[in-house]
């Protein structure tokens, strides 16, 4: 895969201010490394009342009312969940389309691009989160695969034991797209 360039990047991406009626917000947050560029995901602790208990997503959450926007909405719940702060040492590259959760077809999310120029101390939130991960984008696109759970076949991402799929795969799909990669 070619090296990413950043400008290349932004210009592939919606503009910040592309709200789209969204009423959550993720970041894919990435860290250079080499040629590549490593994604932040997160394990979401086992809690029955989580439809995404237990599953490898990215940090991220409900706007909350007193939330301006959504861009307000991901950098609270980052530094909520992960102790990343995003007003530090961190550039806001764009968003992709909006994506609606099939579990809760009213949640819809918007995911925001944010370049890390710096390499973060990541303190979980141990009430929401267990584990994290830095996963490389070029690792990320050659493990696509289809997968069998009970009785259907999904479309997921793996890499080990980690298994990337649902939401947060139909969202780095749409990344992907937009970079015209995967």
């Amino acid at each position: 895969m070619k090296k990413l360039k950043i400008e290349e990047l932004r210009r592939a991406l919606k503009p910040l201010s592309t709200e789209q009626e969204a009423n959550a917000a993720v970041a894919i947050l990435l860290k250079p490394i080499g040629h590549d560029v490593d994604i932040l995901f997160v394990k979401r602790v086992e809690n029955p009342r989580d439809p995404w208990s237990g599953q490898i997503a990215l940090p991220g959450g409900k706007r909350d009312q007193k939330d301006k926007n959504l861009r307000e909405t991901v950098q609270r719940e980052v530094l909520e969940e992960t102790g990343i702060n995003l007003l530090e040492h961190c550039r806001f590259l764009g968003v992709i389309e909006a994506v609606r959760s099939q579990l809760n077809p009213e949640m819809k999310i918007l995911p925001f691009v944010v370049l890390l120029e710096y390499e973060p101390t990541i303190r979980l939130n141990r009430n929401e989160l267990e584990r994290y991960y830095w996963l490389p984008l070029e690792t990320l696109v050659r493990n696509e695969r289809v997968v069998k759970s009970n009785l259907e076949e999904r479309p997921a991402f793996i890499i080990g034991d980690l298994e990337i799929w649902g939401l947060t795969f139909r969202i780095l799909k749409k990344f992907f797209q937009a970079l015209n990669i995967g």
